[in-house]
């Protein structure tokens, strides 16, 4: 998932303005993202140390998780940078979470870009807490009774993926949709190319996958619209090995942007292509445009005509 960057590009660039700023500035700015995502950004001139920001976001899944952080997700906030970062409590009217940034207790020297850009992640680090604490807890009085209901998650809008808790397994359904034809086309291929690959004895540690045009068997009941796709069904069969230690960062980070580096794959093939082609079709021209040159030449020798590599004088 090297594609994908756990800091927000625009809260990042917000914040370096602030902190390079050769003199102090007013900023009040809302910032949205994911469509229901929004950032709260206040300074104030006449305090130029300090600023504030506030985050109001959907919990990643309706029904499971309260709409107010947990203390878990606090403290993982808290875990960013502690020397610049304080939570205000109460959060800002409005928000789920209000953050007082110290921003003279950012060294002048070049980890300062690092520093803000760990604040900046600060939505990812919320969202990758509501997922742990969802495949911890999830399900847990349906799973004494034998009953496994498919948990809704939504991280990008219009994108939601399923978890499914079993006996020593979690199991990860992403509906693939797409607006174009030759989307899906790319997609598909590329899930077939990653079965095969998974499968293999190299690739033998990483969870098993598996594509259908279909929907598996487990998310039979759910909402119509939420399994009308063009692009299948991606399916990982996640064991209690891949949520242990460092490997449940690793998986939670590559299930919430599985769906945006499917969209990147696709997207970076698509550009291959136009370029292959592009470059074919210069090389075309290339050789018509010669080919042309050279019966023009002949054609003049034969009319008795000089031709251009003869000089006149």
């Amino acid at each position: 998932m090297a594609c994908i960057d756990r800091a927000s590009p625009a809260l990042n660039q917000i914040l370096l303005k602030l902190y390079c700023a050769e003199k102090p500035l007013e900023i009040d700015h809302h910032l949205y993202e994911f469509g229901s995502l929004e950032y709260h950004i206040q300074s104030q001139a006449s305090d130029p140390q300090l600023a504030y920001l506030s985050i109001s976001m959907p919990p990643l899944c309706h029904g499971i998780l309260p709409k107010e952080l947990s203390s878990k997700t606090i403290e993982m906030v808290k875990g960013l940078c502690p020397n610049v970062v304080e939570i205000i409590d109460p959060a800002k009217e409005g928000y789920q979470l209000t953050l007082k940034l110290n921003l003279n207790q950012i060294p002048r020297n070049k980890d300062y870009d690092k520093i803000i850009r760990e604040i900046s992640s600060v939505h990812s680090v919320i969202l990758s807490s509501q997922l742990k604490e969802i495949l911890w807890n999830v399900n847990s009085d349906d799973a004494l009774q034998g009953m496994y209901k498919p948990i809704k998650l939504v991280y990008h809008p219009r994108e939601p993926f399923f978890l499914i808790r079993q006996p020593q397994r979690i199991i990860a359904v992403f509906p693939i949709r797409f607006k174009e034809k030759s989307d899906v086309t790319i997609a598909t291929t590329f899930f077939q190319e990653l079965v095969d690959v998974g499968s293999s004895d190299k690739w033998a540690k990483v969870p098993p996958c598996n594509w259908s045009a279909i929907p598996p068997p487990e998310l039979r009941g759910e909402a119509f619209e939420d399994l009308s796709t063009n692009g299948g069904f991606f399916t990982f069969d996640i064991s209690s090995r891949h949520v242990e230690g460092n490997r449940l960062d690793k998986t939670v980070w590559s299930l919430l942007n599985f769906s945006t580096y499917v969209r990147y794959h696709v997207k970076s093939t698509k550009g291959f292509i136009q370029r292959r082609m592009r470059k074919r079709l210069e090389s075309l021209v290339e050789v018509l445009h010669q080919t042309n040159s050279e019966e023009n030449e002949q054609t003049k020798q034969h009319q008795g005509l000089p031709s251009d590599n003869t000089f006149q004088y």
